[in-house]
C-alpha cells in the first residue's frame, strides 16, 4: 500500500471529484473524565484510544424533536450506548448481536481533513472492534445517500477510513424480518437473568434439528417458561441458532452452532 503519510487519494462522483492528502487529515477524541484530545494525526492515532473514547457529541430530549433518540444498554459492552434515530438503534442492535464484533463506541470521534483545499469535519456514527479489524459506522437512510452533501462526505471518510486499513461502512434499512428477529432475542440478553443450571442442562441436551415449540419439553422437571427462555438467550448468544431471515415462530428448528 505503501506509506501512509504520503497517500494521496482522488475520488471522482458523479459530476465531482475531489483529493485528498493524507497528512491533513486530524482526529479529535473526547476522553472519558471529559478532557479532549484535538486534532491529532488520524494515521498516528490508536485504535485503542478511539475504542475508549467518550462520545464526541451529545444530545438533549426535548419536547417535538424529530429525532428518535436515547440510550441502548449493550450486552457486548455492559454498558449504555446512545443513538439519534431508529436507524441508529437497529444498527446497535445487529452489532451487538454480532459475535465479531467486541467494542461498539456511538459518535467516536471528530474526523477533519483538507478536501480541495477546504476544510471538512464528520462525526461518524459508530466505531466497532471487530475480529477482523476497526470497523468505522455512518448510518444513514437508503433515501438520503444520493444527496450530494450526504455522498461527497461519506466518501472523503471512507478515503480517510481507508487510509489505515480500516473498513468504512454506510449501513442503511435492513431487511424487515432480520431485524424483527434480532429485536425480540435482544430481550434476553442479559444472561446472568438466567439459571446457571438450566442453561448448563439446556447445553448438555440434544438439541440439534429440535423444533422450538419442543426444546422446553427436553428439560421436564423445570418450569416451561423458564427454558423457553434460557433457549432464547442461547440463541442470542449464538450457542444455538436458527434461519434468522425467516419470522420466529415455534417451528423453528434449532441448531448448534459448531
Amino acid at each position: 500500500m505503501g506509506r501512509l503519510s504520503a497517500a494521496r487519494f482522488s475520488y471522482e462522483g458523479p459530476g465531482w471529484g475531489y483529493a485528498m492528502d493524507g497528512d491533513t487529515v486530524t482526529v479529535s477524541v473526547r476522553h472519558r473524565d471529559g478532557e479532549v484530545a484535538g486534532d491529532q494525526a488520524w494515521l498516528g492515532t490508536s485504535a485503542g484510544l478511539l475504542a475508549s473514547a467518550a462520545p464526541w457529541r451529545t444530545f438533549r430530549w426535548y419536547r417535538g424533536q424529530k429525532h428518535y433518540a436515547g440510550t441502548y444498554w449493550a450486552a457486548t459492552t455492559q454498558d449504555h450506548l446512545i443513538y439519534e434515530s431508529r436507524l441508529e438503534l437497529a444498527r446497535l442492535l445487529f452489532a451487538d448481536f454480532d459475535p465479531s464484533v467486541h467494542g461498539i463506541v456511538a459518535q467516536p470521534f471528530l474526523l477533519k481533513a483538507v478536501v480541495d483545499g477546504q476544510v471538512r469535519t464528520h462525526i461518524p456514527d459508530y466505531f466497532l472492534i471487530t475480529d477482523s479489524g476497526p470497523v468505522v459506522v455512518d448510518v444513514k437512510p437508503r433515501q438520503r445517500l444520493p444527496r450530494p452533501v450526504v455522498s461527497f462526505t461519506f466518501a472523503w471518510t471512507r478515503r480517510a477510513v481507508e487510509l489505515r486499513g480500516w473498513r468504512y461502512q454506510v449501513w442503511s434499512e435492513p431487511p424487515e424480518t432480520v431485524l424483527e428477529n434480532i429485536r425480540f432475542l435482544a430481550a434476553y440478553r442479559r444472561g446472568w437473568l438466567f439459571s446457571p443450571e438450566v442453561l448448563e442442562e439446556l447445553r448438555r441436551a440434544d438439541l440439534d434439528g429440535v423444533p422450538l415449540r419442543s426444546a422446553a419439553e427436553l428439560l421436564p422437571g423445570r418450569p416451561e417458561p423458564c427454558v423457553r427462555a434460557a433457549v432464547h438467550y442461547l440463541l442470542w448468544s449464538h450457542e444455538l441458532h436458527t434461519d434468522m431471515n425467516e419470522p420466529l415462530r415455534p417451528s423453528c428448528v434449532l441448531r448448534r452452532t459448531a
